[in-house]
Parts: structure tokens; C-alpha cells; sequence
């Protein structure tokens, strides 16, 4: 396997390569597409609806973790107090930050397919969680998030109903707001390497 650069070496999320921008209709066009190639897809062969997307893991520094995902890494680190090296984003905050941006996907996508204009959408969000549990501390209510805030801002020419309607079809949809909100079954194994 070969051997990661050190963290030096490697770009933070903040230093990653900016998205092209992109006009609205150039925007519209690609979920336009992209929703068709789908619906197209899964017509033919109902078998190509299911994806299995595989991440690799490996552990770095004092606590942190290069993560690989296809042709993507990145490290996720705890702080000093949490005894990481604070090189990089902790794993809730991934966590909440791959819930932010599935929800920004999905927005995007039913926004187009229900004729719904979106200029902009942003999204803030935040999770409460008692330290307890990590730290084997009697307590504790559960280890993962007690709970989670998202606060939506959608700028366009929609009315607030409009809007709810979107958010109503978003929350029915996002994969990653299904993990946070249903059990999902997790199995592992563990190898002696």
C-alpha cells in the first residue's frame, strides 16, 4: 500500500480546487440531465438504482485519519483537547458537513424538477452531544448527536410556501438526512493485521 505524504503535504478542505461557477441555466441543464440519465437508467434496469460507495480509512498523526474516497483524500483530525493535532475538521463536523452538502444536492435537484427557482442556498447546522459516552462516563444519553439544528437559507423569487414545499420533498429524499434521522444496520469485522 503505498504511503500518504504528510499532513504538510496535503491540501485542507479550505485549500481544495473552487468548483467552476456555474450560470443558473448551466446549472439547471446538468441536474436536467443528470436527473433524465438517472430515471433512464433505472427504467431499463431497476438493479442500477443500487450503490454501494466504498471509503478507505487509515490512521495518521495522534489521532487523525487519511481518508480516500475514489480519486479524493482528505484527513479528519480531533482537537488538542480530544488529543488530535487539530489539522483538520473532527468527524461530527464531517458528519454535519456531509449532511449540509447532500441537502444542497438535493435541494438543487428537486428545486429543478418541481419548476421551483432557487438562486442560492445555504445552510448552517449544528449538533448537541454529551462528551460522556466517548469518554465511557455514566450518563451520557448516547454516544452520536442528541440532536441537530439546520437553519436554510434559500434567496430567489418563491414564496415562503413555495419554499416549504421544497424543504417537504428535500427531507423525504436526502440519503445522508435518512442516516441521521432512521437506524441504518452497520456490520464490521476486525482483522489482525
Amino acid at each position: 500500500m503505498p504511503r500518504h505524504p504528510p499532513y504538510g503535504a496535503l491540501m485542507t478542505l479550505l485549500d481544495t480546487v473552487t468548483p467552476p461557477t456555474s450560470t443558473a441555466a448551466e446549472r439547471a441543464d446538468r441536474l436536467t440531465a443528470a436527473g433524465a440519465a438517472w430515471g433512464a437508467r433505472i427504467a431499463a434496469d431497476t438493479a442500477a438504482a443500487q450503490l454501494t460507495y466504498k471509503v478507505r480509512g487509515r490512521g495518521e498523526g495522534s489521532v487523525a485519519s487519511l481518508i480516500t474516497a475514489g480519486k479524493h483524500s482528505f484527513l479528519v483530525d480531533e482537537p488538542a483537547a480530544l488529543a488530535g493535532d487539530d489539522v483538520a475538521a473532527s468527524p461530527v463536523e464531517f458528519a454535519l458537513g456531509a449532511l449540509i452538502s447532500c441537502q444542497i444536492v438535493v435541494y438543487r435537484l428537486y428545486a429543478q424538477a418541481l419548476g421551483i427557482q432557487v438562486d442560492d442556498i445555504s445552510i448552517d447546522a449544528e449538533g448537541d452531544l454529551d462528551a460522556r459516552e466517548l469518554f465511557g462516563i455514566e450518563g451520557g444519553a448516547r454516544a452520536g448527536f442528541t440532536h441537530v439544528r439546520l437553519a436554510i437559507t434559500i434567496t430567489g423569487p418563491e414564496t415562503e410556501e413555495r419554499s416549504t414545499e421544497l424543504r417537504d420533498v428535500v427531507d423525504q429524499h436526502c440519503p445522508v438526512l435518512d442516516l441521521f434521522v432512521n437506524a441504518t444496520p452497520v456490520s464490521a469485522t476486525v482483522t489482525k493485521g
